[in-house]
């Protein structure tokens, strides 16, 4: 895969910039988290130090294809990027994608000025990869630069479709794509042992194939969150109305069962935080794990289970974490997660951390500063573990 560096001279050229400012938002539309957008700065600045003419694209959230609806503008994420960039006069938002607006801008673009398209997802073509669409936007362009790390994984027609217009002269990885994936994948190959995987989120079947590569490749497995529960209840045990996956039970064995023969030593909580409903306005209390009673679920790890798992963490030299340990969005049940940020902060491994809700446990614990590597994609960086090709990356090898 080339990286813009590759790319022999794109000075005074027209670069179209696919980035992720798929950025959370509070209700009142502010951005809460702009990792995303800066992690695409070095990107931006290199083809502005080229005097480049820069257009950049992303979407935001799901918008109802054809519909403009003005919670999913990227007017805000325009108005963060002036801020970062510093060059606002600079910066402009065509109130299209690939539109009459859009193409006038296009045209009137100077170099070292940017332009950034409207939400892409405005435009059915976009999810349903069309060929029309990706040509209408790479006609804008001389060069096409993938730094959407965490849209990689989709076959969407600015990721996959466009990239195959563009020869392997003219097409490349941004800075941030580049450093996700060598980092992933050199990860994996060489890891400084003993390596450390935390597992957590509600389900096993979105984790399931990762779950299988890695224990191919740790030393310890650490799981929480919901998903913990499929693996208690294929133990035997009693986990009330917790969260389970009653069809993947014998799946849960057989990890375990792999886990055993290789050696492998599989962690999971021993206590839990337990409601009697899905809301932070009743009543809580921690059990062990096999006392959870009738009627109740668990909706975080135990003190215990935190205590556990810090000595099981302790002498790691490589952790990858993906997942929270509990209903992180609630605080009564964010204690856990929180911990689990910590403890994985505090320790002297290379600490690795998956994108979206981990790395908003991480930014919520205030660790993220603390973790050697945080990445921008949590649904991309699953499928690497998991040994998949993503699309967006198999696309600008061609």
């Amino acid at each position: 895969m080339r990286t813009i560096k590759d790319l022999v001279d794109i000075s005074g050229k027209t670069v179209f910039i696919r980035c992720d400012f798929n950025v959370p938002k509070d209700e009142d539309g502010n951005i809460t988290d702009d990792r995303r957008m800066r992690g695409a700065l070095q990107t931006i600045r290199y083809c502005l130090d080229r005097n480049c003419k820069v257009i950049l694209a992303s979407h935001f959230d799901r918008p109802t294809p054809g519909v403009y609806e003005e919670q999913y503008s990227l007017a805000t994420v325009v108005t963060r990027l002036k801020t970062l960039l510093k060059i606002a006069s600079k910066i402009t938002l065509a109130n299209d994608v690939v539109g009459v607006d859009a193409q006038a801008k296009v045209a009137e673009l100077k170099n070292g000025e940017v332009l950034v398209l409207e939400n892409l997802r405005y435009e059915a073509g976009e999810t349903k990869n069309d060929a029309t669409f990706a040509k209408q936007l790479a006609d804008m362009a001389d060069i096409y630069i993938n730094d959407a790390f965490g849209a990689c994984h989709r076959a969407h027609a600015s990721i996959e479709a466009m990239a195959h217009l563009f020869d392997e002269n003219h097409k490349a990885a941004g800075f941030l794509l580049a450093k996700e994936v060598n980092f992933f994948e050199k990860t994996l190959e060489k890891p400084m042992r003993p390596f450390v995987a935390v597992v957590g989120g509600s389900k096993v079947s979105g984790k399931l194939e990762a779950l299988k590569q890695l224990l191919d490749k740790v030393d310890k497995v650490i799981i929480g969150g919901g998903m913990a529960f499929t693996f208690l209840k294929a133990q035997g045990y009693e986990i009330g109305n917790s969260l389970v996956e009653d069809n993947l039970l014998d799946e849960a064995r057989t990890i375990m069962i792999k886990a055993r023969k290789q050696g492998v030593k599989f962690y999971l909580p021993v206590d839990f935080v337990i409601a009697p409903e899905f809301s932070d306005k009743c009543v809580a209390k921690y059990v062990p794990s096999q006392e959870i009673p009738s009627g109740w679920m668990g909706l975080d790890i135990g003190p215990a289970s935190s205590r556990l798992f810090r000595e099981v963490i302790n002498d790691a030299q490589t952790i990858i974490w993906n997942g929270p340990m509990g209903v992180y969005e609630m605080d009564k049940y964010a204690k856990g997660s929180i911990k689990m940020s910590h403890n994985i902060a505090d320790t002297h491994a290379t600490t690795i951390v998956g994108g979206g809700d981990t790395a908003d446990v991480a930014q919520k614990a205030g660790d993220v500063d603390e973790m050697t590597f945080v990445s921008t994609g949590g649904g991309a960086s699953l499928e690497l573990i998991e040994g998949k090709l993503l699309p967006g990356i198999e696309a600008l090898k061609m």
